[in-house]
Order: structure tokens, then C-alpha cells, then sequence
């Protein structure tokens, strides 16, 4: 199971893997761990991340970057009809009424969500882990901004799945920063002790997050989130490029946002001049070479001119920090410290804002660009059961109060009731109960539309379906669970009717109550707060429908049976059964068109397979001309005659014209003919160098063991003690072998010596250690024989022995006793083993 966290940025993403070493952050092909969040689409294929950033001028209508401000929301929204006229790329209308992303793709138009643009970032990333981690990638957490909505999240998740991922939580961005800040802290209170509070400041390059967590050993709790949504990095290059469209307009006469490629070359050198302001506080030049009209322009700016332009921005530091602390009813004294990360948190001013409102200096050990990969990767670690990691429980919550309105026959119109409050615990599940005799709907939506980011505060709507009156014509009872669930996205899980059964038998009414008892351990039966509303609709219906709910009421109060007054003495026996639930989400992709998007993603990533293979296949044919070319009147000079030369090198040059002409966009079949056929030409005299490089060698190494082999001879013939159990035979076996291999060999060297290198060799280096293996193979095997050892006879064979000297007492007399005893002239003794250590002459 893989463990990966993903920090999907706007401007730019990192992963984060889990190994045996520990939480790594991964680099991509370039060797960065910064991937941009950028697209490009081409006549061919698509270039994502790096490849992508280069192309944001040069092919700027094509490439998106910043699509992830746009995840759920309508084109409508008053947001994205703002941002759409500062886009190089054009967004459009979808059928569902969603905002689009409109590009030339395969020599086309093509229409994509913004899912599916997300997604194939994710594709990207996924590679990027799965080359990490050298096997297939699947399971992951992926992070979000915390003040993203419902449907924003559920965007998100549905471009996980069409990434082929299974994102097992979204987690807020400050809530991934708490757990990489937490989990390695081993001085953290106890449970039982007042809790560590500490403050998390992110502002990247879109956006601006605050949240204040408590401490504890082995838990995190969110006490509050605050935030700024379009206050970023962003905002301050913005500042630069208007002041510089001011001052380039006066000073050379130029309208700069009239066209968007030198609007987007301005961008990219005021956000290089912002970071540069960051470490130096003196005049920096700004210039650009042949920027507009072939007009070199230049410019100067300094921190505090700079710092006076973006005091309207720097104002915007301090109300999320005050906010975080009135929500969570904290003074500064209580915080133990203040995080900062986000880029942004870079620039002085902003570092020096949050120190001066807390007090205290602001601290940076986290490392600001990856912390939150960081954290994903560690949440997916702990949610995986392939790692142990050390115990540590994450309580996350609501960041906007959520409620629920429904149609109440009762009160001739809709009633509503807060099911989860602003900063409420997540993830939560809370059980309602209604009185119904036939299907109903509720609505989910946001109780405070003024604090939303986004203009719609509904939710989405949920058809409780198959509801039906009790026997005697009653309202049924039906429960309804309703959650916040891990991600952070809103639903109603499940709805069931409770049927109530009486009975005259004498049984244990406590059913009913069990059945409530074991609900209240899992989750916050919240009925009181609904019934108060369904008591009047339960009158208006009848009146014994009404007492049936005021002893539900007191029931659920005083923990006793679920049964009407005017039946006391009857048992009741409840039974519950499930009902389907319809659910009709904004802007929710369709299991369908969803399945269609995994589709159509499946055949892009093929595509840019296949493209990278011809460019490849292309590259090879390019890069063996300019090999061969140079080898030619280099190394290989000796080893081609000159009309060969001439002749290939005229193939070459032929081949360079055709590959920047014809040759420039073939399918990749006709560059691995054109190879092959290159490959003819240049193989054999390719060969003749090899072999030249490698003879000597193999040559010198066939010597050695001619030379190696005569020495024994020479020492078999001189009657050497250590060669004399070898057989005569075989030793002239051996002499023949030698003697025919070295004759061999002077033969060839002498044959080779007289041959042109133009030519192709008498002998090949394979021949020659052919030659190599087969004399050692004859004569290894005799000249490698060892001494015989020395038999030892059985002791019953000789009964006399046993009866003679004990161990130890024949010593002296052991080198005279085997001649007399005859048949056993090496009768193995402990002692006698020693003999040849002994020299005993």
C-alpha cells in the first residue's frame, strides 16, 4: 500500500512519500520538489508541470495555471467572471453551468472541467510518486484550503478519482502543517493537563490561513480557523505589475495590458523582483530585453517603496489573527507559538506584522514550502496499515455553520434547525428524527452566507424516500443520520423508519431503548431540537399522533420506552428498516460522465505516451548523426577508408536536412527506419573499433595462460615434488594443448598485424577468448589435480592395533613402526597427524 501526500497548490505541488527512513519529499524529473500547477495543451500531447511553465508565453492561450480557485464553482459566480479578464486562457459555460477551461488540444477545441484539468495535474504528481517509490501508486491524501465549501471538496474528489487515486481523507491545509508541527514533539502535556496552543499562519501564493490547535500527547484539536481568500503572493506581484504598466506606459509610451504575453512576462520578472526584495533592502533594477514592440525597458524598485504600495494588503495581516483568537476565547498569553509557512510569510513585512501583533517572534522550523506534503503524507501513513506510526488522534472542525430546512405541513411552510454550529467538531454524525407519513426532502445549506467565499450558500438536497404511515394511520418515526465526514463534505448517510410492534405479552420493553442507547454511543442523537418544531406538525395531524411524540420527547430525556400514554400497560417492541436516499448535489459529476472523464484521461496519458515515444525515436536519429559525425574525424578515423567517410558523412548531413524539414513530424516507425538504416552504415566500423579496443586483451589474457601452463610442464619435467602425482599422459596432453593454442596465436597476431584497420579483423575477440576457455577447459582440470590423501584403514582390520601404545605414548617410536607393521604403513595416531608440522626428520 502506498503512503503519499499531496500538496496541491495553486501555483505549484509537492509530494511527500512515506519510506522506512521517514517522511521524504520527493523530486520530479528535473530534480525539483516543486512541481508547477500548470498545463499545456499541444497539437500532439499535453506538457504538465515544468515542461508546461516554459510554454505560459509561447503558447499562452493553451496553457492553464490558477485553475484551482475555480474547483465548484458556476461561471456565473461574481469571482470567476473577475478573474476570467486577468486569464491568458479562456473560460466558458459548461451544459451543467459550471465554469469550463476552453484550450486547442489535438488540433481541436476542447472544452474541460476543471476536475478533469486538476486531475491530470494529479495524474503527473501520482508518476512523480510511483517514480520514487518504484511501484504503482493508489491511496494518497491530498490537501485543501480549510475554507473550502462542500462543493469545492467534493470537486476535488471527484479529480482524485479521475487520477485513478483513492484520496482515503482532504485535509485542510493549517490542519496538515499542526500534524507535521506535532507529531515528532515529545514534550507535549498529558492528556490531563492544560493543552499546548499554538498558531498556524499560511499565506501562499492565492490565499492567506490562519488556525490555532491545542496540544495534548499523542492528539491535535482545530480550535478555530481564519482566513483571507485572495490575499497572497499573488496580490503583491499585482501591486508591481501595475506600477510598472504605470511606469513603462509613461516612460515609453506602451499599453502593456493590451497584450497578454508581455503582461505575462512582466508577471514572471515582478515576482523574480519580489523575492529579491525579500533579502536586500537597497534600489533593485528591473529589465527587460526586447519586451514590447523591440523596446528594451528597465525600472527601479525598493523594499520601501514597495512596503508603501502594499500597506492596503499588509492592513489585511491581522483580522484573521484576531478572529482565531475571539473564536477560540484565547488571549495571546495563552499561545505557546506562532508557525509560520506559505512563500508569502517570506516577505519582512508580513513576518514582522505577525510578530508584532502576538508579541513574540514568529517561528520558522517547519519548512515553509513542504510542510504541508508533509503532513498529508503522514496522515496517510497513520491511516495505512502498512506503517506504525506513533499514536496521534486528529479532531478537525466546521468552518462554516451548517443547517437544515425542510417542508413542515405543521407550520404551512419550511422549517429550519442548525445541525452543525461554526467550529463544530469534524468528522461528526448527529441522528435527527422526524414524523412523517410519506417521502420528504431536506435541504442542506450554509446558515451564514456573508462568511462564505462563494455566492450560493446551498449545500445540496436529500429525498428521504419509501416513507409510509404506521398500521393505525399514525406518522411513522424516521431517524436520520446526518455527517460531516473525514474530508470535510456534508451528507445525510442513511435514513430508517422505526416500526413500532405492540404486544399484550409480558416481555422486557427495553428494546426501543437499547436500540436509542446504542445510536447515542456512536453519535449526538439531536431529536429534542427537531421535535420541539415536528410536535406541532404531529398535532396537526392527530392527536394521539401528538401524545406519541411528547413521550418519544420524554423517552428521549429520561432514557425510558418509546409507547403512548393510553396504552401503559401494553409492551412495545420496535424494528427499524433502512430507506433509500436520493441525493442532488451542486454541481456533482455524474457517475457517467465521471466514468467518460477516467475514460478520456486513460486515452490523453496514452497519447502522451505514444508522442514521447516518436520524440524519443526522433532524438535517437538527431543524436546518432551528431555522434557518428564527430566520431568520424575522431576515433573512428583509423577504422574507415576515406570513400567511406566521405560517403557516410554526405548520408548524415542528408539525413540532419531532412530530419528540420521533412523529417520534422513523421510517425515514429520512419525514425526507427531511418536509424536502422544509419545503423548499417556506421555498425561495421563501429565494430572494427571495438574490436581493435578489445583484441589486445583478449589477446594478452590467452598469453598469460600459455605461459602459466608452460611453467608447470617445465616444473613436471624437472621432477617437482608438488607436480609429481600428476600422470605422464595427461601432462603431455597438456604440452600439446599449449603448444597448438600458442601456435595459434602467433598465426593470428601475425595475420592481424598485416591487415588494413580499414578492414574488418581476421579474429574476433569472441574467437580469441573462445580459444582462452578451451585450454583452460583441457588443462585446468590435470594441471589442478590435487595430492591423493592418505587412506586410513578400518580398525578391525588390524585387531593388533588395538592394543597398542594410547594416545600420547607412541611418539618416538612412529616413524619406525609402519615399515614393520606392513600393511597398515600409515596408521592414522593423533600424533602421527602432527608428523608433518613437526618436520621429524
Amino acid at each position: 500500500m502506498s503512503v503519499v501526500g499531496i500538496d496541491l497548490g495553486f501555483q505549484s505541488c509537492y509530494v511527500a512519500v512515506a519510506r522506512a527512513g521517514g517522511i521524504e519529499t520527493v523530486a520530479n524529473e528535473y530534480s525539483d520538489r516543486s512541481t508547477p500547477s500548470c498545463i499545456a495543451f499541444g497539437p500532439k500531447n499535453r506538457s504538465i508541470g515544468a515542461a508546461a511553465k516554459s510554454q505560459v508565453i509561447s503558447n499562452a492561450k493553451n496553457t492553464v495555471q490558477g485553475f484551482k480557485r475555480f474547483h465548484g464553482r458556476a461561471f456565473s459566480d461574481p469571482f470567476v467572471q473577475a478573474e476570467k479578464d486577468n486569464l491568458a486562457y479562456e473560460l466558458v459555460q459548461l451544459p451543467t453551468g459550471s465554469a469550463g477551461i476552453k484550450v486547442m488540444y489535438m488540433e481541436e477545441e476542447r472544452n474541460f472541467t476543471i476536475e478533469q484539468v486538476t486531475g491530470m495535474l494529479l495524474t503527473k504528481l501520482k508518476e512523480t510518486a510511483e517514480n520514487a517509490l518504484k511501484k504503482p501508486v493508489v491511496d494518497c491524501v491530498v490537501s485543501v484550503p480549510c475554507f473550502y465549501t462542500d462543493a469545492e471538496r467534493r470537486s476535488v474528489m471527484d479529480a482524485t478519482q479521475i487520477a485513478g487515486l483513492n484520496c482515503l481523507r482532504l485535509i485542510n491545509e493549517t490542519t496538515s502543517v499542526a500534524l507535521a508541527y506535532g507529531i515528532y514533539k515529545q514534550d507535549l502535556p498529558a492528556l490531563e493537563e492544560k493543552p499546548r496552543n499554538v498558531v498556524f499562519v499560511d499565506m501562499g501564493h492565492s490565499s492567506y490561513q490562519v488556525s490555532v490547535c491545542a496540544f495534548n500527547k499523542g492528539k491535535l484539536k482545530v480550535l478555530a480557523t481564519a482566513f483571507d481568500t485572495t490575499l497572497g503572493g499573488r496580490k503583491f506581484d499585482e501591486m508591481l505589475v501595475n506600477y510598472f504598466c504605470e511606469e513603462f506606459g509613461k516612460k515609453y509610451k506602451l499599453d502593456i495590458k493590451s497584450k497578454i504575453r508581455p503582461l505575462l512576462r512582466l508577471f514572471q520578472e515582478c515576482e523574480k523582483l519580489k523575492k529579491l526584495m525579500s533579502a536586500n533592502a537597497s534600489d533593485l533594477p528591473m529589465n527587460i530585453e526586447c519586451f514590447m514592440n523591440d523596446i528594451d525597458v528597465s525600472g527601479t524598485m525598493n523594499r520601501g517603496k514597495f512596503l508603501e504600495m502594499c500597506d492596503g494588503l499588509l492592513a489585511r495581516v491581522e483580522p484573521p489573527l484576531r478572529s482565531v483568537l475571539e473564536q477560540a476565547k484565547l488571549k495571546k498569553e495563552d499561545i505557546y507559538a506562532v508557525e509560520i509557512v506559505g512563500g508569502t510569510t517570506r516577505i519582512p513585512a508580513v513576518k514582522e506584522r505577525i510578530s508584532k501583533f502576538f508579541g513574540k517572534e514568529v517561528s520558522t522550523t517547519l519548512n515553509a514550502d513542504e510542510a504541508v506534503a508533509r503532513g498529508c503524507a503522514l496522515q496517510c501513513a497513520i491511516l495505512s496499515p502498512a506503517f506504525k506510526v506513533r499514536e496521534f488522534s486528529i479532531t478537525d472542525l466546521v468552518p462554516y455553520p451548517i443547517s437544515l430546512r425542510w417542508n413542515s405541513p405543521a407550520e404551512e411552510g419550511l422549517s429550519n434547525c442548525e445541525v452543525f454550529p461554526k467550529n463544530h467538531a469534524a468528522p461528526f454524525s448527529k441522528v435527527l428524527s422526524f414524523f412523517r407519513r410519506e417521502p420528504f426532502t431536506l435541504e442542506a445549506y450554509y446558515t451564514s452566507p456573508k462568511e462564505l467565499p462563494y455566492p450560493d450558500p446551498a449545500i445540496a438536497q436529500f429525498l428521504v424516500q419509501k416513507v409510509m404511515p404506521q398500521t393505525d394511520g399514525s406518522s411513522s418515526k424516521v431517524k436520520v443520520k446526518v455527517r460531516v465526514n473525514i474530508h470535510g463534505i456534508f451528507s445525510v448517510s442513511s435514513a430508517s423508519l422505526v416500526e413500532v410492534h405492540k404486544s399484550d405479552e409480558n416481555e422486557e420493553p427495553m428494546e426501543t431503548d437499547q436500540h436509542a442507547k446504542e445510536e447515542e454511543k456512536m453519535q449526538v442523537d439531536q431529536e429534542e431540537q427537531q421535535k420541539n418544531e415536528e410536535q406541532q406538525q404531529a398535532q396537526a395531524d392527530s392527536k394521539a399522533e401528538s401524545e406519541e411524540m411528547e413521550t418519544s420527547q420524554a423517552g428521549s430525556k429520561d432514557k425510558k420506552m418509546d409507547q403512548p400514554p393510553q396504552a401503559k400497560k401494553a409492551k412495545v417492541k420496535t424494528s427499524t428498516v433502512d430507506l433509500p436516499i436520493e441525493n442532488q448535489l451542486l454541481w456533482q459529476i455524474g457517475k457517467d460522465m465521471l466514468n467518460l472523464f477516467i475514460e478520456n484521461e486513460g486515452k490523453m496519458i496514452m497519447q502522451d505516451k505514444l508522442e514521447k515515444e516518436r520524440n524519443d525515436a526522433k532524438n535517437a536519429v538527431e543524436e546518432y548523426v551528431y555522434d557518428m559525425r564527430d566520431k568520424l574525424c575522431g576515433l573512428y578515423e583509423k577504422f574507415v577508408s576515406e570513400d567511406d567517410r566521405n560517403s557516410f558523412t554526405l548520408k548524415l548531413e542528408d539525413t540532419e536536412n531532412w530530419l528540420y524539414e521533412d523529417g520534422e513530424d513523421q510517425p515514429k516507425q520512419v525514425y526507427i527506419d531511418k536509424l536502422t538504416e544509419l545503423q548499417s552504415l556506421g555498425q561495421p566500423i563501429q565494430a572494427r573499433f571495438q574490436e581493435s579496443e578489445e583484441r589486445p586483451k583478449a589477446f594478452e589474457d590467452l598469453g598469460k595462460q600459455i605461459q602459466q601452463y608452460m611453467k608447470v610442464i617445465h616444473a613436471f619435467k624437472a621432477k617437482d615434488e608438488q607436480y609429481d602425482h600428476l600422470d605422464a599422459a595427461d601432462m603431455v596432453k597438456v604440452e600439446k594443448s599449449v603448444s597448438e593454442a600458442m601456435e595459434w596465436m602467433n598465426n593470428k597476431l601475425n595475420l592481424q598485424n598485416k591487415r588494413s584497420l580499414t578492414l574488418d579483423p581476421v579474429i574476433k575477440t569472441k574467437d580469441i577468448q573462445a580459444k582462452t576457455k578451451e585450454l583452460t577447459g583441457i588443462c585446468n582440470p590435470i594441471v589442478t589435480k590435487p595430492k591423493p590423501k592418505a587412506e586410513i584403514p578400518k580398525e578391525e582390520q588390524n585387531p593388533a592395533e588395538q592394543n597398542g601404545p594410547v594416545e600420547g605414548q607412541g611418539d618416538a617410536n612412529t616413524g619406525s613402526q609402519p615399515a614393520e607393521q606392513g600393511t597398515n604403513t600409515t596408521a592414522p595416531t593423533a600424533t602421527e597427524k602432527k608428523l608433518p608440522e613437526m618436520d621429524i626428520d
